[in-house]
């Protein structure tokens, strides 16, 4: 095991599936006390039974509830006494050019993918504040760093994850809170599913199908920036699947 990620207590939205189940499978591994929220609660109970998780570790999460938010972290704390990580990972993709006007996709990628970390940040700043120490990890995305047509709202709310985080590193410094940017390429998850414009979700389809990596490439990711010695803050990470250009 990992001696910087054993007994750490960390809280995972999204963690049904993909990128937050491989992150959840990976730290329990290493010795991590996860507790996981999602909105499928069927399938966090299946997925804490596997890795033997305590009474409470699962917390039905729609992370565009600031109140789920916070009973998830409250949750953790009141089941472990502390939170020390904080993996704000839920997203959703629904890519569709602009002048389709598809505003209701607009509306759930900015409630997700922006305001769901924003609530996740609320919900567990002051209790990582009251002890002096903590890690926060938002999952931004390549389409944070580029933009193409079809993926400009989706893009704009990965941007904003980043300009966030960033504000909330200098933020934190004077109470010794890490904090992560993780921006993946291609990674094997649900994310494709939730394009709503079949031409687009036909292509991006092929896109992941010929491309994306194993969602453990995510979860190793994580377990390095968490593991560092409690002096080093890794800020940012972009990583792709070796044969993307994108």
């Amino acid at each position: 095991m990992t001696t910087g990620i054993r007994d750490k207590v960390i809280v995972i939205t999204g963690a049904s599936s993909g990128l937050g189940e491989a992150a959840a499978r990976h730290l329990a591994a290493e010795g991590a006390r996860v507790v996981l929220g999602a909105r499928r609660l069927d399938r966090l109970h299946a997925l804490a039974q596997e890795l033997a998780l305590p009474d409470g570790a699962v917390v039905a999460t729609d992370v565009t509830s600031a109140s789920q938010v916070q009973r998830l972290v409250d949750g953790a704390v009141a089941l472990h006494g502390r939170i020390d990580v904080l993996i704000n990972n839920a997203g959703l993709m629904p890519h569709s050019l602009l002048a389709h006007g598809r505003i209701e996709d607009w509306d759930r990628m900015i409630d997700v993918n922006l305001k769901g970390v924003l609530y996740g940040i609320a919900a567990a700043l002051p209790h990582m504040k009251a002890r002096l120490a903590g890690h926060i990890i938002n999952v931004s995305s390549v389409a944070g760093h580029k933009v193409r047509p079809g993926s400009a709202v989706y893009a704009a709310t990965k941007t904003a994850v980043r300009v966030l985080s960033e504000g909330l590193r200098q933020e934190v410094k004077p109470y010794n809170i890490r904090t992560t940017i993780i921006s993946p390429g291609a990674v094997q998850s649900e994310l494709p599913l939730s394009v709503t414009e079949p031409d687009m979700a036909k292509s991006i389809g092929a896109f992941y199908e010929a491309n994306a990596i194993s969602a453990d490439a995510f979860a190793r990711v994580v377990a390095f920036a968490i593991c560092q010695p409690d002096d080093v803050d890794i800020n940012e990470i972009l990583f792709r699947p070796t044969k993307q250009e994108l």
